[in-house]
């Protein structure tokens, strides 16, 4: 497969056909890929002379507890009808990436329509997002909220900066291009935004809704705040839409367990049930992540344990088929010295005397970003050693749930 960089006028009409034949764009919205596109590094690969796969990736960070690490974000991958099935977009992909590791990435991650597709390039599944639908009448918060700004499409360099502005806890993303959040505040139509600013016209807090009929659904696509003083300012805003609106549907904030602030969630779940405007809440994992730099993965790995734990590791990297041949990158297989505690780090090379950890990318990364323990791990994914050292694993790895907070 060749590939080639994205040329924005000759190329621009065929990736507007192949969004639209998708189903990701409707007729008249071809400005939404073209923004996208202007803030992304994005590949192509060409069949008959024409683009039919693309691959759009962004730049950002990934934060491992308090250090943040170069992200690499797989933004889309589109394939149009008459190029599936032709390794175009694993391939391309795996280019992709191997492109954003030569610019200094060192995470790579993506949002999935299905897992194990992904996972022939090394990633791995990512913790839970908890969505809550409830009726906003229902909110147990009681602050006083100012007069929110109406917030529209022409403030979306104003509303990135906000989203930049978020606290960050462990996993959370951030994406470097203002345009990626332009073009996702206009995904799926019907959307606005509610938000204040300080006394310099910056927006400190937000929240990006899509509204749907009179009563909703509305949903939030995404809320900013630097202070939990303003994620109950924005809570009690939505509160107030209770009055018409029966239904928003609500990602749970990092470290909020929304259930705290709803009255009789279970009363109105069993009264709803079936209906239009039905109460629940749901786990999806959406995301996936893998390293793409061993070393600086590690050396960005700082645990609050009061040891250290050395082991040998034999990785599996399935990146490396997709790749060509001439490929600088090669994945991160082989054989690797592993230390982690308050001070991490990872060296090529193997020793005897070490306990043995065996694992794909796609499990090691899960491990070390906490999604799950390595014990679990070693039930369910690629990942195998001797029992104490999974004991010792979980001990030392004692991590936060990862959170992207960040939707891509």
């Amino acid at each position: 497969m060749k590939w080639r960089e994205f040329e924005p006028e000759s190329d621009a009409p065929a990736a507007h056909r192949v969004w639209r034949e998708v189903g990701w764009i409707r007729e008249g919205e071809e400005k939404r890929v073209d923004m996208l596109f202007s803030g992304s590094d994005v590949l192509v690969a060409d069949l008959n002379g024409q683009p039919e796969c693309l691959v759009a990736r962004g730049r950002g960070t990934v934060r491992h507890l308090r250090t943040d690490l170069p992200f690499i974000c797989i933004e889309t991958v589109t394939t149009s009808h008459i190029a599936r099935k032709r390794g175009l977009a694993g391939r391309l992909t795996a280019a992709s990436i191997a492109a954003g590791v030569a610019d200094g990435g060192a995470v790579a991650g993506l949002g999935i329509f299905e897992q194990g597709y992904y996972n022939r390039l090394g990633f791995g599944n990512g913790s839970y997002d908890i969505q809550v639908s409830l009726d906003p009448a229902d909110l147990m918060v009681d602050a006083e909220f100012g007069v929110p700004e109406r917030l529209g499409l022409d403030d979306w360099e104003a509303i990135h900066a906000s989203r930049l502005g978020c606290p960050r806890g462990h996993g959370a993303c951030t994406l470097s291009a203002p345009e990626f959040t332009a073009a996702h505040m206009a995904l799926g139509g019907g959307t606005f935004g509610l938000g204040y600013r300080d006394f310099d016209g910056n927006i400190t807090h937000h929240v990006w809704f899509e509204g749907r009929g009179e009563n909703g659904p509305y949903s939030v696509r995404w809320m900013a705040y630097r202070d939990h003083d303003q994620l109950i300012e924005l809570l009690s805003l939505i509160k107030a839409l209770g009055d018409q609106v029966r239904l928003v549907h609500i990602t749970e904030p990092p470290g909020i367990q929304l259930a705290d602030l709803i009255s009789h969630p279970r009363r109105s779940e069993l009264v709803s049930r079936g209906s239009e405007f039905e109460v629940k809440s749901r786990a999806i994992a959406w995301w996936q992540m893998r390293i793409c730099d061993m070393e600086a993965a590690l050396a960005a790995t700082h645990l609050p344990a009061e040891r250290h734990l050395r082991f040998a590791l034999q990785m599996t990297d399935p990146i490396e088929r997709y790749l060509p041949e001439d490929s600088p990158w090669r994945g991160v297989g082989g054989d690797w010295i592993i230390t982690v505690g308050p001070e991490s780090l990872a060296e090529r090379g193997t020793d005897a005397s070490l306990p043995r950890l065996t694992a794909s990318v796609n499990a090691f990364t899960r491990m070390w970003l906490g999604v799950r323990p390595a014990t679990g791990l070693s039930v369910t994914d690629e990942l195998s050693g001797d029992p104490d050292l999974l004991r010792q694993l979980d001990e030392v790895l004692l991590l936060p749930t990862p959170m992207p907070n960040w939707g891509f």
